[in-house]
């Protein structure tokens, strides 16, 4: 049995290459050169897998175009997707997997590690014994795993507060740090609502270009414009009966501010290119990281806006302010990653659990699980030892109470350097590197430590 392709990438030299070294061993090989039109093109086909470049844009290396059409993809479709990127490191790799991506592959590529992840990836995407309309419907239903709420007191106050309003209608604005688990937390507010069978989606304004707003949340008509081959429904469409959930709502420029405002005010939407007017019956839950009441003073946010998305206040706190929570995070973590990448790991090391509590995580929760994730992959034994956590102890580590002495501090501090120096062969600007300090402060520590 042969499968189809489609490689999604910007460079029309390597959409050749591939093409005529993938038509050997796949029944159809599509190309696009942009992912303007890829949603577009995986309505109207069947493909198996998806091979997705990870930067469009001239000079950039950061991968968020990929993770961005990553997510849109695996919103809808159930096909397996491979990333694609010349800019290949673990951090990327495992964030890439982690939001549902197949495998990670690095240009240049070895040709048959390409054809063997492709076809792995197809075969298990022709496998899946769930429908596409099965699969849609578990992405965006939101009724997956409840919430952990922990221990902390701050957290068994706001569980209180989500569970007396959830019922509810009335729009509610998540606030918190980047990587406290504001997503979660709309998911478990829509889980214990009235509409929990009905549609949740997932909108993240932070990634969302500004020329796709109108199209990706209102829709559009056939012909609206140029790509705007067939007529498509907006996120406020799909989620008619249920919840929508604006991620990162801060980003929001002003002037798109006033037609989102609009529509919730009138709770109509108009597609792009119609002049028909479609009721929405929606519940808002919106996000962000900011200071939005020191963006409305300051005229960057419309206030009208904010009053408008604000009727239910809920602030999660950082990981700091609910460190008793730490351990089993980490467990919750452990067993769901060594359950994904088939590892024997069933134990943290005290030592590793006290690393664990004396790092400041300014990721918060998702800094963690990344932390744990990359530990599990690292691990070679059935016990997370602190050397696979891979702390970063010269800008996390900080002393366990106010009363210790400073000299195990700089002990770990000197280990800290000692490993890195050995691990990069002496290379000092490696070194700088992993532990993510200057040429200029490795050079002071070093002569602090005599190394």
């Amino acid at each position: 049995m042969k499968y189809s392709v489609l490689i999604v990438d910007d460079n029309k030299d390597i959409l050749s290459a591939l093409k005529i070294m993938l038509t050997h061993h796949f029944k159809e090989v599509c190309t696009l050169d942009s992912p303007k039109s890829l949603m577009t093109t995986l309505r109207n086909n069947n493909f198996d897998v998806v091979l997705l470049d990870m930067n469009f844009k001239e000079n950039t290396d950061t991968g968020n175009e990929g993770l961005f059409w990553l997510s849109e993809i695996k919103k809808v479709h159930s096909c397996e997707v491979v990333l694609f990127t010349a800019y290949g490191d673990i951090d990327l790799a495992v964030n890439g997997i982690k939001n549902g991506a197949y495998d990670f592959i690095a240009k240049p590529w070895n040709d048959e590690k390409l054809t063997s992840t492709l076809l792995d990836a197809a075969k298990l995407s022709r496998s899946k014994t769930s429908s596409k309309a099965g699969a849609i419907k578990s992405d965006i239903d939101g009724n997956g795993a409840p919430m952990f709420w922990g221990n902390s007191a701050n957290m068994q106050q706001l569980k209180s507060m989500v569970e007396k309003t959830a019922y509810s209608d009335a729009s509610i604005l998540i606030t918190g740090e980047n990587g406290t688990g504001k997503d979660m937390l709309a998911k478990e507010i829509h889980r214990l609502s009235n509409r929990k069978n009905r549609p949740y989606i997932a909108v993240d304004m932070g990634s969302l270009p500004e020329t796709l707003f109108e199209s990706e949340l209102f829709g559009h008509v056939k012909g609206a414009f140029t790509d705007a081959k067939f007529e498509r429904s907006g996120k406020f469409e799909a989620a008619e009966g249920g919840t929508l959930f604006l991620d990162e709502i801060g980003n929001l420029p002003l002037f798109l501010q006033s037609k989102l405002l609009r529509v919730l005010q009138e709770r109509s939407i108009t597609k792009i290119g119609d002049n028909k007017i479609i009721p929405v019956d929606i519940r808002l839950i919106c996000a962000t990281n900011m200071d939005i009441e020191a963006m409305v003073h300051k005229g960057t946010f419309r206030e009208d806006l904010y009053y408008r998305i604000n009727t239910i206040h809920l602030k999660l706190p950082p990981l700091r302010e609910r460190s008793s929570d730490i351990n089993e995070f980490a467990d919750i973590f452990m067993k769901q990653f060594a359950a994904k990448y088939n590892k024997p790991v069933t134990n943290i090391s005290a030592e590793a659990i006290n690393g664990l509590h004396r790092c400041q995580w300014g990721g918060n929760i998702r800094e963690l699980q990344n932390c744990i994730e990359k530990a599990v992959i690292l691990c070679e034994n059935n016990e997370l030892q602190l050397n696979d956590l891979q702390l970063n102890y010269l800008n996390y580590w900080i002393p366990e109470n106010n009363n210790e002495d400073i000299a195990p501090l700089d002990d770990i501090e000197k280990n800290a350097i000692v490993n890195a120096i050995n691990k990069c062969d002496g290379n000092l600007s490696l070194v700088a590197k992993q532990l993510e300090i200057s040429r200029q402060t490795l050079y002071n520590k070093l002569k602090k430590y005599n190394l």
